[in-house]
């Protein structure tokens, strides 16, 4: 039997897409990444595990920039940490 998960924004991801910067970059996510989230937060296209100490987040690729996600199973809800830009995105 399939969960779906919910999803659910932290503030830092609320008020980075709320800048014009990264609006047609999260309207990508939320087009393509949160369907593909509720049923599977674990594995996709353009979603992998980040390793290290950072293993237990997920970043999402649209295009330059990078959507990080953890995913809380228990609660099943997938939660969206940041989006930024690929050049800062790992700093």
């Amino acid at each position: 039997m399939s969960i779906s998960h919910r999803i659910a924004e932290t503030q830092t991801c609320e008020k980075k897409i709320m800048k014009s910067e990264y609006r047609r970059y999260y309207q990508r996510a939320l087009d393509r990444l949160y369907p593909q989230l509720r049923k599977n937060p674990f594995s996709g296209s353009n979603i992998k595990r980040l390793k290290g100490e950072l293993s237990s987040i997920y970043r999402y690729r649209p295009g330059d920039y990078r959507l990080f996600s953890t995913v809380d199973s228990e609660k099943g809800i997938a939660y969206l940490l940041d989006l930024d830009n690929r050049k800062n995105a790992y700093r």
